[in-house]
């Protein structure tokens, strides 16, 4: 296997009586990214992540992080991995710095050294005025803040986080997300599990999408959204009378269903790459040019990518057709 990779998996597996929460995953992972594995609840990522963190034995297959078998090295992996669950894993009646200083010295750092580590973490992710407050005060931003900066006291080579930012409202996310990119920028390698689109559109280089088990497709962003089409067409009519004409000429003219927004004059419909000899944008201007030769006037007009949430819902329903 190779040594430029980060986590290597073939054909992984984990059972739970009878749920295959982990039925065959394969995933190459380059060190020094941000890969996002993304899906939704009771998809296998956490179980994964558990696997390769060696906190699980798996069932069948084989995983590798820096090129160390998981179960027959584990303790090799161990030391160069770090690990962040769902929930905060700190102690909730300690202040920050106390949580701080006493992992420090769990992994074996004198005294006041895990002291100055600690207020040098506490200063990086933004907590140096709540570093003597309990943590059970801390808000929920505030928690996922420290204990990332405890799964990096000492700087890991391949760090999990799992689903960092569950449950987090929009500034706390943006600030994990700038902690998660100036990790990577120090050299770690991130894998990041998420429910959130988004968060995988904005962090990861690399996405695997997994559902119920199996990694159902893999690559960049753009390469994803290639996938299920080259564009989505969204447009707004002048007159709402003029949409069921509307959805009837354009439907027929991309050869694609067209979804009809809560506002009466919009529309959308996703161009398909393979429905047709044209390219999105011909594909596009065809249909425009159908609406106009059917009396439809269009005030406004744009031809975009899916977004990620359009290609999981594309490739779950995919995956739901041929089962």
């Amino acid at each position: 296997m190779s040594t430029d990779l980060a986590i290597e998996t073939s054909g992984l597996v984990k059972v739970f009586g009878d749920n295959r929460a982990v039925d065959g995953v394969d995933l190459k992972v380059a060190a020094g990214t941000v890969y996002g594995v993304l899906g939704p609840n009771g998809a296998g990522k956490t179980t994964t992540v558990r696997m390769l963190a060696t906190l699980l034995r798996p069932d069948g297959g084989e995983a590798r992080v820096f090129g160390k078998d998981v179960q027959k090295e584990a303790d090799a992996v161990r030391s160069r991995v770090s690990l962040t669950g769902q929930y905060a894993s700190v102690d909730e009646d300690l202040t920050g710095l106390e949580n701080l200083i006493l992992l420090a010295r769990l992994l074996g750092h004198p005294k006041p050294a895990a002291r100055e580590r600690a207020a040098q973490l506490l200063e990086a992710f933004g907590l140096r005025d709540a570093a003597d407050k309990q943590v059970k005060n801390y808000s929920g931003g505030m928690r996922r803040r420290i204990d990332i900066a405890a799964s990096i006291l000492n700087t890991p080579d391949l760090l999990f986080l799992d689903e960092p930012t569950t449950g987090l409202d929009p500034r706390s996310r943006n600030q994990v997300w700038d902690i998660v990119r100036a990790v990577v920028a120090q050299g770690t390698t991130v894998l990041l599990t998420t429910q959130y689109l988004d968060e995988a559109d904005h962090l990861a280089s690399r996405i695997a999408v997994i559902d119920h088990g199996r990694v159902i497709a893999e690559g960049t962003k753009g390469e994803l959204k290639a996938s299920v089409g080259s564009g989505a067409v969204h447009l707004r009519l002048r007159e709402a009378e003029q949409r069921p004409e509307a959805e009837r000429v354009l439907a027929a003219a991309l050869g694609a269903e067209v979804l009809l927004d809560a506002d009466p004059v919009a529309m959308t419909a996703r161009v398909s790459a393979g429905s047709s000899d044209r390219g999105a944008a011909e594909q596009a201007a065809h249909a425009l040019a159908e609406l106009a030769r059917n009396g439809i006037t269009v005030d406004n007009f744009s031809l975009g990518q899916p977004s990620l949430d359009e290609v999981f819902l594309a490739l779950t329903d995919k995956k739901g057709e041929a089962a």
